[in-house]
């Protein structure tokens, strides 16, 4: 086994295969308690199995290399497109109310559901903590993702999260899938409604520097904010682009 230590000194030793998992959850476990974690989520963490999809997803992004109309057609950017314009128009009071509150119009945030999602029709089926805390163990970004094990175990503390809440291979959860830092920074209620998804998904472009009326497309001043919600080149500027149109643009 590969092993390696992330910047605490005490930290619990990072690995790169199943063979040091348990040794490492024990280890995260004591600083977790130390942290003031309750013992029944340590417990559940305890409880948790190496997620070896998650690592095999993880080495496997090939996606974000392909080109944007590549992309586009591996997405079905034109499924969401005729979707997204379907849900805007018959959910317009849902989306002016966000508009009117965070200045964010539906596209973006209808090209970001569909394609995190297929507008909530795949959610993804991992265990959340088991995902997590796997590539908080894992050395190839065990510091990113350490962060995010420890805002799970606060939002599994708090009952906003379940021991055994399902998400997608990287522990993202709900509607457009948040990843647990910004379920703690951003989050309005339950992510599994639809609502309450896009609503926090507008909350988090906003404290990114969505600025009402302003245009999201590359170059334009809320291309920033996409380009927070997720870093891959390809993936903003789909976003962009699939929001346009479904705004009535080409």
């Amino acid at each position: 086994m590969v092993a390696c230590f992330n910047s605490q000194a005490d930290a619990a030793q990072c690995g790169s295969s199943s063979a040091g998992y348990a040794a490492w959850k024990g280890e995260f476990a004591g600083e977790a308690r130390a942290k003031g974690v309750s013992a029944s989520t340590i417990q559940a963490l305890m409880a948790t199995n190496y997620a070896q999809a998650t690592i095999n997803a993880d080495r496997g992004q090939r996606s974000f290399n392909l080109s944007l109309d590549q992309f586009l057609a591996k997405r079905g950017a034109a499924t969401i497109v005729a979707k997204g314009r379907q849900l805007k128009a018959s959910q317009g009071a849902l989306f002016a109310s966000i508009q009117s509150r965070y200045g964010v119009p539906p596209g973006p945030l209808l090209a970001i559901w569909g394609m995190e999602t297929g507008f909530g029709s795949q959610r993804g089926n991992q265990n959340m903590l088991a995902s997590i805390a796997t590539l908080a163990y894992d050395c190839r970004r065990s510091a990113y993702f350490t962060e995010h094990l420890y805002a799970a175990l606060q939002l599994i503390d708090r009952g906003a999260l379940s021991p055994g809440q399902r998400g997608s291979m990287h522990g993202e959860v709900g509607q457009t899938q948040f990843m647990p830092k910004a379920i703690l920074a951003y989050g309005t209620g339950n992510l599994e409604n639809a609502a309450n998804a896009l609503t926090s998904t507008a909350n988090f472009l906003k404290a990114h520097g969505w600025r009402t009326g302003a245009g999201y497309q590359p170059g334009e001043p809320n291309f920033a904010a996409i380009q927070a919600w997720n870093a891959a080149g390809v993936y903003q500027k789909a976003i962009a682009l699939m929001g346009r149109q479904i705004d009535g643009g080409e």
